[in-house]
C-alpha cells in the first residue's frame, strides 16, 4: 500500500526566511520551487535521504495554507505518503469509510498526482497520497 514517506509539507509565512533556516541551520538544500496556481501556494523542496521536506507558503491571503496558518500557526500541515497506484487506492479508501478531500486524484506540485485524505478519518492530520512517475 504505502511506498514510503513521500514528504512533510511544512506551512510558512515567509518561504526565502524558511529555505535560510533549512540551508543554513540543517544543511538541506533546495532542488525545486514552483507554484500550484491552483492551490495558491509556492513551494520549495529540500531532500533529505529519500524524502523531502515541501514549505508552503500561500500566494494569497485566502489560500489553504494562509487559512491554515492563521488557525494554526506555522508548522507542519500535512504528511505525503507515496503509493502505486492512487486511483485504485483512493477507491478502496471510500469502500472502506475513509472520507476523502479529493475523490479523484489531481496534479500537485512536481508533477505528482496527489489526493488527501479528511483528517476526520486519520486521528486529526491531513495525509497526502501522490503517485509519482
Amino acid at each position: 500500500m504505502i511506498k514510503k514517506i513521500d514528504h512533510i509539507g511544512i506551512a510558512v509565512k515567509d518561504i526565502t526566511e524558511a529555505i535560510k533556516l533549512y540551508e543554513d541551520l540543517l544543511g538541506l538544500k533546495v532542488t525545486d520551487t514552483e507554484v500550484v496556481e491552483d492551490q495558491k501556494v509556492k513551494v520549495a523542496f529540500l531532500p533529505s535521504g529519500d524524502s523531502e521536506v515541501e514549505l508552503l507558503q500561500s500566494t494569497t491571503p485566502d489560500g489553504p495554507i494562509a487559512r491554515y496558518i492563521e488557525k494554526n500557526g506555522e508548522g507542519i500541515q500535512h504528511i505525503a505518503f507515496r503509493v502505486d497506484n492512487l486511483e485504485e487506492k483512493l477507491e478502496e479508501l471510500k469502500e472502506k469509510g475513509v472520507r476523502l478531500i479529493d475523490d479523484k486524484p489531481r496534479r500537485g506540485a512536481g508533477g505528482a498526482m496527489i489526493a488527501f485524505l479528511h483528517p476526520k478519518s486519520t486521528f486529526g492530520t491531513l495525509i497526502e497520497l501522490c503517485e509519482r512517475e
